[in-house]
């Protein structure tokens, strides 16, 4: 297994453990090989909501989302997907922490 396809099997793990359990198994089912015919078009409008993000209903969240999943059948996108996935999922993992503690 080539490097940046070990660092977007990383990326997809970590944003596994940061989403609630249904989105994990969702995620886990798109990428798997067999999914492809529904990752692509799936992978497409996320990319394109999350563009249209101000609107309401769509979010910023969909344009990482889409752009990890087309990365699974891009090799080019595959390594700078898979460190900024990690490196946003390090983010927010921190903020839960933070805001846990404000909480506590």
């Amino acid at each position: 297994m080539t490097h940046d396809k070990r660092a977007l099997r990383a990326a997809f793990k970590r944003l596994e453990i940061e989403l609630p359990e249904r989105g994990g198994k969702a995620l886990r089912w798109l990428r798997h090989p067999a999914s492809r015919w529904v990752r692509i078009p799936a992978a497409v409008l996320l990319t394109f909501g999350g563009i249209f993000s101000f609107l309401p209903l769509l979010g910023a969240w969909m344009l990482p989302l889409g752009l990890l999943l087309i990365a699974s059948d891009v090799p080019v996108l595959r390594l700078p997907v898979s460190r900024f996935t990690i490196w946003g999922a390090e983010k927010i993992g921190g903020l839960r922490a933070r805001w846990t503690r404000v909480q506590g």
